[in-house]
């Protein structure tokens, strides 16, 4: 009896190679190498000499054609710079807290069967999906009625909570978390404060580490709203001065008379493309080192709360 179990157990674990699952990895190699070349001729064009760009075109591994104008050009804002890798990541550290905190009890909120309002609230979330007022009423309204013009709540605010990421908390409460805890909480005697930050918050770890992640990544990236709202230089994020940086080339580029500095500046030449890849690598160096550290929470936290065990 013990050797068939053994038996069992080295055949399990000793599954023949399919072709279906061959074909299968063949698939997710490719899929891997198509998405991964795209971000590695960025990070070599930020590196490649204007001139052989402008000449060859993007290459896979430009031997012998280094330049690191592109680089120092946008790098020559260094004040600027750092002054707006400041601003965006407080927006993002405090947008995607704030956000965290508010979608969490909302989501806690509409999980409750038996909380009255939980249907009223979840029709109430799904509105702005379906309708949106437009650009124009939000700027009215945030300028005029709250009088937040040139203010950073402006960049935190109107990301901090979407329809998509409370469905998603919602959806891990409710699938995830077993309703015998809370109602041994409220049998005990805690209230729904306690019993949500002592129970349900603790065990929201996985969707809310990935929920976390996809809000600090439009965080990160948000231009328009900065573009609307920010005129003060010190309040721009990042991805506002690179577009000021990239305007900047641009005159420089289509103008005749360019001052011999900032010529000697930018290496004798004004590095068009490789300067445009130099900024890509500043905006997405800092995710691309923080997503490995987060990938096991972001795909836990997407699928757990998908299949009710």
């Amino acid at each position: 009896m013990a050797k068939n179990n053994k038996d069992l157990m080295n055949s399990g674990r000793k599954q023949k190679f399919t072709v279906g699952q061959g074909i299968l990895g063949l698939i997710l190699v490719l899929f891997t190498i198509a998405v991964f070349l795209p971000i590695w001729i960025v990070f070599v064009g930020a590196f490649t000499n204007d001139a052989y760009i402008t000449e060859h075109g993007f290459s896979l591994l430009p031997i012998g054609h280094f330049s690191s104008a592109g680089m120092s050009t946008v790098l020559n804002y260094g004040k600027k710079l750092a002054t707006s890798y400041g601003i965006t990541i407080f927006i993002t550290v405090v947008g995607t807290f704030t956000g965290l905190f508010l979608m969490s009890m909302f989501a806690y909120s509409i999980s409750r069967k038996n909380f009255r309002l939980s249907k009223f609230l979840s029709v109430y979330l799904l509105i702005p999906m379906l309708f949106n007022g437009g650009t124009l009423a939000g700027y009215i309204i945030f300028t005029k009625l709250y009088g937040l013009k040139d203010s950073l709540l402006l960049l935190i605010f109107p990301l901090s909570v979407t329809t998509m990421n409370v469905i998603i908390l919602r959806t891990y409460i409710a699938n995830s978390i077993p309703a015998e805890l809370t109602e041994a909480a409220r049998i005990d005697g805690a209230n729904d404060y306690r019993t949500f930050f002592q129970i349900v918050l603790p065990l929201m770890k996985p969707s809310l580490a990935a929920v976390g992640f996809m809000m600090a990544t439009a965080y990160w990236n948000d231009w328009q709203n900065a573009l609307l709202f920010i005129d003060t230089d010190a309040k721009k994020p990042l991805q506002l001065l690179l577009i000021d940086i990239q305007k900047s080339i641009d005159f420089l580029l289509n103008s005749t008379n360019v001052p011999s500095s900032v010529l000697a500046a930018m290496g004798g030449s004004i590095p068009k493309y490789s300067c445009t890849m130099s900024t890509v690598v500043v905006v997405i160096g800092p995710i691309m080192v923080a997503y490995p550290f987060f990938q096991k929470y972001f795909v836990k936290g997407l699928t757990v709360g998908s299949v009710k065990g």
